[in-house]
């Protein structure tokens, strides 16, 4: 039986929200709601925030969109899609998102547009 997936959730973040922190923490929970049904499944959801944002907090924080956000945001997820197995790409425009698609395409991991295409991995009871 294969093993579970580490899969990716990808979806806006920042798009979309004119940098207004309260928007983006909405779309951060829009990505989250993907995470339990995917445990469910058996697999372990990722989402690149969940390591980013405290990398970026470590490295002495940083506004939305200078350097130091830049070079932490969307590297964290590059190197995250080398140990992913899948990817869901949730609804919406980003090109972030667009760009983690792409990443697995050439990787040839799998790309999920719904949560229903995502296989059940039969996991054994506790």
């Amino acid at each position: 039986m294969p093993m579970p997936m580490m899969i990716l959730i990808a979806g806006p973040y920042r798009s979309g929200t004119d940098d207004d922190p309260d928007r983006m923490a909405a779309n951060l929970r829009r990505l989250e709601e993907a995470a339990w049904p995917i445990f469910q499944k058996g697999h372990v959801p990722m989402i690149g925030e969940w390591v980013a944002l405290p990398v970026l907090h470590g490295a002495g924080g940083g506004q939305v969109g200078d350097a130091l956000y830049d070079r932490v945001m969307h590297p964290t997820a590059h190197r995250l899609l080398e140990h992913c197995d899948a990817v869901l790409r949730l609804p919406g425009v980003s090109t972030g998102a667009d760009n983690d698609v792409r990443i697995a395409q050439m990787r040839g991991i799998p790309v999920y547009f719904s949560l229903d295409e995502i296989p059940v991995h039969l996991v054994e009871a506790a």
